[in-house]
This record gives structure tokens, sequence and C-alpha cells, in this order.
């Protein structure tokens, strides 16, 4: 190999180690002789300068943020105390102005009737009391000869005993049958599903 080919080589090969370095450290694409890339701008500016504000305009600004804060705390706090009105419970102002006209004058009751009425009352709370202790009694009877029945029965069999105790189902039958489809409805507007939400907003 003659000097001047050793030299062609070397001076080849520092070439292609210089674009390697290039390449790493600067990004320039150098796979051609003539073509190269070059990395993006990035459109940077200056940082802006800040401002240096008078405390006082600081401590202002403060303020003002510190009580309307405040005034959304006291609006608040009112709102709460205030219960959500029902529009079904509220009385319309125009039965309210019709409140004279609507009020029934009921005739004075004599003392005789009131008396008569008291009575009547009285006697029919009495049937009621009778009632429920005829009634507390009769089951009770019940329930004392179901014990008493079901005691002699284990005696006998405690099989027969524990089919006794068992729930009955099948005590009641009872079975329904009706229709499984309601009849159409003539000249029946079906509604598309869309509705217009009336509810009004409390905060």
């Amino acid at each position: 190999m003659s000097v001047s080919n050793i030299i062609s080589n070397l001076n080849r090969l520092s070439l292609q180690a210089t674009v390697r370095q290039a390449v790493l450290y600067r990004n320039i694409s150098a796979s051609s002789a003539v073509q190269f890339r070059i990395t993006p701008s990035l459109l940077a500016e200056p940082l802006k300068k800040k401002k240096r504000l008078d405390p006082a305009v600081i401590r202002a600004r403060e303020e003002r943020r510190k009580k309307k804060i405040e005034k959304q705390i006291r609006r608040l706090e009112k709102n709460a105390r205030q219960l959500k009105p029902i529009d079904e419970c509220e009385v319309s102002l125009q039965i309210l102005d019709e409140r004279d006209k609507r009020v029934r004058h009921l005739p004075s009751v004599s003392p005789e009737v009131l008396d008569k009425r008291a009575k009547i009352e009285k006697s029919w709370c009495q049937y009621k009391q009778q009632q429920h202790l005829a009634d507390v009694q009769m089951l009770d009877r019940v329930s004392f000869a179901e014990q008493k029945a079901l005691d002699e029965l284990r005696k006998e069999s405690e099989e027969l005993y524990q089919q006794a105790i068992q729930p009955d189902f099948y005590f009641i039958p009872f079975s329904c049958q009706g229709p499984v489809e309601t009849l159409p409805i003539e000249n029946y507007d079906v509604p598309d599903g869309d509705y217009v939400d009336v509810s009004k907003k409390w905060e």
C-alpha cells in the first residue's frame, strides 16, 4: 500500500469521526455530503422583568379578596337557616285573598248537645276497650291450648311433633291470573321521552 493511499484513508476516517461527533453533539444529520439538517428553532424570548408593586396596593388587594370571601360566607350562613320551600305546602296568594269568603261560620252548639256528644264518645271508648280485652283473652286461650296440644304430642312422638311445628305454606292456597297487557288507549299521544326540567335551583 502506498503512502498516498494511507493518507487518504486516514483523512476519510477522521472526517467520519468528525461527522459522528457532530451528529452526537449538535444533532446534525450528515448522511450525505451535500445535505444536512439542524435542530428546529425553539422561538424562545427573554423573561419579562417583574414589576415591583407598592405594598399598599398588594395589601388593598388582599383586603378586597378577604372581604369578598367573608361576604360569600355570610350569604351561605344566611341561606343555611332558611329551609327549602315546598310548593305543595305553600298557600297561593289568591286563596289568602279569599280567606274571608272561604271561612265557614258554624252555628253555636248548645251545652246539652255537647254533653250528649261527650257521653257517646265515652261509651264508644268503653265498648272498644272491652272488645280489645276480649280479643286478647281469646288469643291467649288459643295460644295456651295450642301449646298444651303440642306438649302432649311431644310426649307421644318426637317425630310427629317436629312435623307439626313445621310451617304450612299451602295452608291458604292462592292463585291469580290477570291480563298481561293493558288495552290500547285511543288517540293517545305517546311522549318521545323529552321533558323540560322546571324545578327551582337552590344553593
